[in-house]
C-alpha cells in the first residue's frame, strides 16, 4: 500500500512555522543569555555566586528540556540516540493508542446519546428547512436522488426480483385469506363506494354518447322472426329505461342496487376467508395468473412505463409531483416545529440510530484512525506534529531555563548554609 501524504493548509502552515520559529529563538536566546552570564560570573564570589550557579542551573535545564523537545521528533543533533525520534519511530503504536483512547472516551453510547440529543437536530433541521431556498434545495435534492434511483433500477433487475424473490413469495402464500381480510375492511370502510361512484357515472356517461352501440349489441341478439320495426322500439324503450336506472343508482346513494353490491363484496369476503370452495377457486385463479408466460412482461412493461412517467414528472421543474413533494416537506418541517412531543421522539430517533452505528460500527470507525497514520511517512508525521505543537512545546524549553536558574540558586543558598 503506497504512502499517504499528510494534508497541508499553505497559509495557515506558513503562520505556524512563524511562530514556532519565534518561540525556538525566545528558548535559543534564554539559553545564550544564561551561557553568557554564566561566563561572565565565572570564579566571583558573594552576589554574583548566586548568579553563576542561576546560570549554570538554567543551561543545564534549558539543554535537558532542549534535548527532550528535540527527542520527540529527530535525533538531537543527528545522532541515533536511543529512545529518541519518537514519533516517526513509534507512530504506529501511537496510532494504535489515540485510535483506543478516541474508541474508549469518545464513542461510548451514553455521550454519543447525550450529544445528539442536546444537539436539537430536529428542531434546527426544522428551522433550517422552513427557509424557502433550502425548502428548494431540499427538494432538489431529494428529486435528484429518487431520480438517480429510479434510473439504477433497469427492467433486468425488476424481471430478476419478480421472478427470482416475488412470485416464488405469492406462490407459498395463501391469497384468499389475505384477499378476504383486505376485501372486508373495504367493505367496514365503505373505501369501495367511490369507485362504484366513478363506474356508476362512466357507465351513464357511456350509455348517453353510444346509444347506437347499444342498439346494435341488442339487435345481434334478437330472435331472427322479430319485426324490424318492432326491434327498434323495443331497443329504444329497454335504452331509455337501462339510462334511468343507472341514472337512479348514480343519484341515490341508498339504492337497492348498491346495497346489493355492498352484500355481495361482504359475503365474497366472508367466503374467502371462511369457504373452503371459494378459498380454492381463488387459489386456483392465482395459480392461472402467474403460471402465465405474460405476467413477467407485462408486469415489467407497466413498471418501465410508469418510471418514465415519474422521472418525467421529477425532472419537470413546473410540475405538480415536485410542488407537491416541497409542500409535503414544508408541511412536516413546520408540523415539527410547533409540536415539542414530535421533536422529542424524532431527536429519541437519532440519538438510537446513532447510538447503533456506533455500537455496530465504532470499532471499524476508529480503525481509519490507525490504518490512516500507519500510511504516513515517518518524518512528515513529525515535522507536521511539530508544525502544530512545537511552538507550545517550546515552552517546555522556557520554563526549564528559568525553573533552572531558580533551583541553581536554591542549591547554591543551600550549600552555602550548610558550609557555614
Amino acid at each position: 500500500m503506497p504512502p499517504l501524504t499528510v494534508l497541508t493548509d499553505t497559509s495557515l502552515d506558513e503562520q505556524r512555522r512563524r511562530g514556532l520559529r519565534r518561540m525556538r529563538g525566545v528558548a535559543l536566546g534564554l539559553l545564550v543569555l544564561a551561557a553568557i552570564v554564566y561566563v561572565l560570573t565565572l570564579g566571583r564570589d558573594g552576589a554574583w555566586g548566586f548568579v553563576n550557579a542561576g546560570a549554570e542551573a538554567s543551561m543545564v535545564g534549558a539543554m535537558a528540556d532542549w534535548f527532550a523537545v528535540t527527542a520527540l521528533f529527530r535525533h538531537p543533533l543527528g545522532l541515533p540516540i536511543p529512545h529518541t525520534a519518537l514519533i516517526p519511530k513509534k507512530k504506529d503504536v501511537l496510532a494504535r493508542s489515540l485510535q483506543d483512547f478516541m474508541g474508549d472516551n469518545f464513542l461510548r453510547e451514553e455521550i454519543i446519546r447525550d450529544r445528539v440529543v442536546e444537539a436539537r437536530i430536529a428542531e434546527r433541521g426544522a428551522h433550517w428547512l422552513l427557509e424557502p431556498a433550502n425548502t428548494r434545495r431540499a427538494t432538489d435534492e431529494l428529486v435528484g436522488v429518487s431520480i438517480a434511483a429510479l434510473r439504477r433500477l433497469h427492467d433486468d433487475s425488476v424481471a430478476g426480483l419478480l421472478d427470482e424473490a416475488v412470485l416464488p413469495r405469492l406462490r407459498e402464500e395463501p391469497i384468499a385469506p389475505i384477499a378476504g381480510t383486505f376485501l372486508g375492511e373495504v367493505v367496514r370502510d365503505q373505501a369501495h363506494h367511490g369507485l362504484v361512484d366513478l363506474a356508476v357515472t362512466e357507465a351513464h356517461r357511456w350509455l348517453l354518447a353510444n346509444e347506437e352501440i347499444f342498439a346494435a349489441v341488442l339487435v345481434d341478439r334478437a330472435p331472427w322472426w322479430a319485426p324490424a320495426r318492432v326491434n327498434d322500439v323495443v331497443i329504444r324503450r329497454l335504452h331509455v329505461e337501462v339510462v334511468a336506472w343507472v341514472e337512479e343508482i348514480r343519484d341515490n346513494p341508498g339504492h337497492h342496487a348498491r346495497r346489493a353490491v355492498d352484500d355481495l363484496l361482504a359475503q365474497l369476503a366472508t367466503d374467502l376467508q371462511h369457504d373452503p370452495d371459494t378459498m380454492a377457486r381463488a387459489e386456483r385463479l392465482k395459480e392461472r395468473m402467474l403460471d402465465h408466460p405474460q405476467l413477467i412482461a407485462t408486469a415489467t412493461s407497466l413498471w418501465a412505463a410508469f418510471r418514465t412517467a415519474l422521472v418525467r414528472s421529477l425532472e419537470d421543474v413546473g410540475s405538480p409531483l415536485r410542488g407537491r413533494i416541497q409542500a409535503q416537506l414544508k408541511a412536516f418541517a413546520e408540523h415539527v416545529r410547533d409540536d415539542e412531543t414530535l421533536r422529542g421522539r424524532l431527536d429519541r430517533y437519532a440519538a438510537d440510530l446513532t447510538a447503533f452505528f456506533v455500537d455496530r460500527y465504532g470499532d471499524e470507525l476508529m480503525t481509519v484512525i490507525s490504518h490512516t497514520i500507519e500510511r504516513w511517512d515517518g518524518k512528515e508525521t513529525a515535522d507536521k506534529v511539530e508544525l502544530h505543537v512545537g511552538r507550545d512545546l517550546q515552552f517546555i524549553r522556557i520554563n526549564g531555563t528559568i525553573v533552572g536558574g531558580l533551583v541553581g540558586v536554591l542549591i547554591h543558598a543551600l550549600t552555602l548554609t550548610s558550609g557555614h
